[in-house]
């Protein structure tokens, strides 16, 4: 009895022993994506967000913005500069990767999100989890823009951002001919945000931000798709870590990032900030600058550069419009020819009539709208000659009342 008694013990423990705890697994989560989280908490040089703060002061200003705390404000970015616009897209391993020519690139635009404010203009907002880019998409078979994502929308772990439903404004849009997405001095081809509201009626909205293999993955316009728009053959590169803040090209396929862990911190703060009336007057002195080596030339080179880059951005506005034009005129040729009866042929006409009409309004209000634009730079810069002139003057006044 004692014998049968012990070998039924020795069997619970076996069994016991062989029990794996399998959690309930809750409708609508797959368990794929669970582990997702933990990454982002692991920082193994133990830094936080006043890395932030202490790093990118020197190229720009740290205001109190109460809906999200402290945000940083570039200064002497060059003319029409947008969130995006100096660098371009390179596709690797992470989808679609954003390659700053700005030294502080590698920060603001891959952590975080950009605002606007109407004082400030653009401001951004610092975030913990790096990604490729962290813009929304759009595109058609003659366009291809993005959008910074704004403060607000989340990186749900384990989902990524997918859902559309926040509001981008039209003028926060980039937008290219889709010929020249892949080339590398992309600002040269960023269309006047003024044609944006006539752009975003041609194209589709998509939102494809998630995570695979444990990385963030920016498959807003489909490779394929972008081959299409481009013609041209993409080379997909792969991302490695370096502890250098930049990023370059080290070999055939291959790209080198810099991508700390940073971890969030209720306590940090930047060592100086700006209180808000101040930064409005700086960065309103600021944003006359044209190109970055403004502030050493003449005020007749000032204007001059600032002429040029008004004349570029007409002649690429006008370019874009006729190909519009074109583009409608094609179609109507090629619904004319598939029309099998007159009727149908007279329907087609005056559909496309109507078509004409509402682009021409649009291309129409586009040109008014930039050269009302262009009259208030022109204003901005002469302002700054005259402000320039009394300075020295000012100057004077203060020494002759101090003797």
């Amino acid at each position: 009895m004692k014998k049968n008694l012990f070998i039924i013990l020795l069997g619970l423990i076996f069994t016991a022993s062989c029990l794996v705890y399998l959690p309930v697994q809750e409708e609508g989560l797959p368990p794929e994506e669970e582990y997702y989280e933990e990454p982002y908490d692991d920082v193994s040089r133990d830094l936080d967000v006043s890395y932030f703060y202490d790093y990118l002061s020197p190229y720009g200003i740290w205001v109190y913005y109460r809906a999200y705390g402290y945000v940083w404000i570039p200064h002497d970015v060059p003319y029409g500069w947008r969130p995006y616009t100096r660098g371009h897209w390179i596709w690797t391993d992470y989808g679609w990767m954003w390659r700053s020519r700005i030294i502080w690139g590698w920060a603001p635009f891959h952590y975080g999100r950009w605002g606007w404010d109407r004082d400030f203009g653009w401001f951004w907002v610092p975030g913990t989890v790096w990604g490729p880019g962290w813009v929304t998409w759009r595109s058609s078979n003659l366009y291809i823009g993005w959008a910074p994502l704004p403060p607000g929308v989340p990186f749900v772990v384990g989902v990524g951002v997918r859902r559309t439903a926040f509001t981008i404004p039209a003028s926060h849009w980039v937008f290219v001919d889709g010929n020249y997405f892949l080339d590398t001095s992309l600002h040269l081809h960023v269309y006047p945000y003024e044609r944006n509201r006539t752009i975003i009626r041609y194209t589709v909205h998509k939102t494809n931000i998630y995570v695979r293999n444990n990385r963030v993955v920016n498959e807003g316009i489909g490779i394929d798709r972008v081959r299409r728009i481009t013609k041209k053959q993409i080379s997909k590169y792969e991302v490695k870590d370096t502890d250098k803040a930049d990023v370059r090209r080290i070999g055939p396929g291959q790209l080198e990032v810099y991508r700390p862990t940073i971890k969030k911190s209720a306590t940090a703060k930047p060592k100086t900030v700006v209180r808000k009336d101040e930064a409005k007057v700086r960065i309103s002195e600021e944003r006359t600058v044209i190109r970055k080596a403004d502030k050493k030339v003449s005020d007749a080179e000032r204007e001059k550069n600032l002429r040029d880059a008004q004349e570029r951005e007409v002649r690429i506005l006008e370019r874009s419009q006729q190909r519009e034009k074109k583009e409608l005129e094609q179609k109507l040729e090629e619904e004319r020819k598939a029309a099998k009866t007159s009727a149908e042929k007279k329907r087609v006409e005056k559909e496309y009539k109507e078509k004409v009409n509402k682009l021409q309004k649009s291309h129409t209000e586009e040109k008014t709208d930039v050269k009302k634009r262009h009259e208030e730079e022109k204003k901005k810069v002469v302002k700054k000659k005259k402000d320039d002139k009394k300075e020295p003057e000012k100057k004077k006044v203060v020494k002759k009342k101090k003797k």
